[in-house]
């Protein structure tokens, strides 16, 4: 049976001599990536990225920056070959949202269509976190209205009429012509 993951972060570089590494994290707030004790660690940028299953002994925030330590490494070497590599946890350990909330992993892949007439904008890539408000970065695919990508706000009843995760499709107030 295979395990849905979702990216949680990023160990970025090495700190120290004993083994610990610097992490970038994805979550809201940051330090959260360390209620997540079972790590997987996949090379985001390889193809077949081989995933080996880790677990965090400990992490804390230092500076504007979160260290952590992983079980069985012990020193800077084995630290160094664990950088780049993307933190991966099961989504079943993620917590329960609200009504109406969705974690990233769930919109991207998403067919994005405008509410009014059903043009197909194309697909959600992913994400970026802007401040103010994420962002879905859709991109053209052979099925959608034209060739262009789009920067679309998420902002729900704004912008976002609905999102229905079982037909996989995300009807937006957007102008096809943006």
């Amino acid at each position: 049976m295979r395990v849905e993951e979702t990216v949680l972060g990023q160990i970025t570089s090495v700190y120290g001599v004993q083994g610990w590494v610097k992490v970038y994290s994805y979550t809201e707030p940051r330090g959260n990536i360390f209620q997540y004790r079972n790590w997987t660690l996949v090379d985001g940028r390889a193809s077949s990225g081989e995933a080996r299953s880790i677990r965090l002994v400990t992490g804390k925030p230092h500076g504007k920056t979160l260290i952590a330590k992983l079980e069985g490494v012990e020193d800077r070497d084995q630290a160094a070959r664990l950088c780049g590599l993307d933190i991966r946890v099961g989504t079943s350990e993620l917590p329960p949202l609200g009504e109406g909330e969705y974690y990233w992993y769930q919109l991207q892949g998403l067919r994005v269509r405008t509410a009014d007439e059903g043009h197909d904008l194309g697909v959600v890539d992913h994400l970026i976190e802007t401040g103010s408000n994420d962002v879905l970065v859709v991109r053209a695919d052979g099925v959608s209205l034209d060739g262009r990508e789009r920067l679309i706000p998420f902002l729900p009843d704004e912008i976002v009429r609905s999102v229905d995760l079982d037909e996989a499709v995300l009807e937006v107030d957007w102008d096809p012509e943006f």
